[in-house]
């Protein structure tokens, strides 16, 4: 767990708690790789990149691991269904972050960490939710999640669609760009140095068709 070395004691038993919980969110998001655990790290190293202090960083770091805990207190048959979603699992999906937000204050995290869990899926021009917060309306772990969120999801496999090889999650992270991304936040993920979580799960020669950009 390099990326929580110089934490608090309190903090480290609580992460704890929450590695448990990811764990069992990946398994009901039908994720054969860990997922949340990949994001905390690739998450911190872009913290790092722009001089997040430890508190910033532990808030960050439980919000990843507990970014889709509404997902799981849902327990709809869509989430790992493959095919496309209907408008109305849409819309019940764009709950998930409000509801993550309430089941990590149950866990015991941080009120800066729930925020960033109800705001992981806000997008950079506001077309995001829950709240549709745009630029730096949304706070920067925020912005560092939804990057790094998007990443870890697309370079893994999904019930709908094989893995992107880690050159076409990069280029998909730059195509949306001021869309859906901070320009500042992509630039410094594609700067980091390398780190085995950066490392996807593409296998070679498999061609990959997303279902929804906002869902990965």
């Amino acid at each position: 767990m390099r990326f929580v070395e110089n934490f608090e004691t309190e903090q480290l038993l609580i992460i704890e708690v929450f590695r448990n919980l990811a764990a069992k969110s990946d398994e009901f998001e039908c994720y054969a790789n860990p997922h949340a655990f990949r994001i905390a790290a690739i998450a911190d190293q872009i913290g790092r990149a722009f001089n997040l202090g430890a508190r910033d960083r532990q808030a960050m770091c439980l919000a990843a691991l507990g970014h889709d805990l509404g997902e799981e207190a849902m327990a709809r048959d869509y989430i790992c269904r493959a095919g496309p979603l209907a408008e109305e699992e849409r819309v019940d999906l764009a709950r998930h972050p409000l509801i993550g937000e309430r089941e990590a204050a149950t866990a015991g995290a941080s009120r800066g960490a729930q925020l960033l869990i109800r705001w992981h899926h806000e997008w950079w021009n506001g077309s995001g939710y829950p709240d549709g917060l745009r630029f730096e309306q949304i706070p920067l772990g925020a912005r560092i999640l939804r990057v790094a969120d998007s990443y870890a999801a697309l370079t893994d496999a999904r019930p709908w669609r094989k893995a992107f090889s880690e050159n076409q999650a990069r280029e998909h992270l730059l195509e949306w760009t001021g869309l859906e991304f901070d320009p500042q936040v992509v630039r410094a993920l594609l700067s980091l140095e390398p780190i085995k979580e950066l490392t996807g799960y593409a296998r070679p020669f498999e061609s990959v068709m997303p279902r929804v950009t906002a869902n990965f």
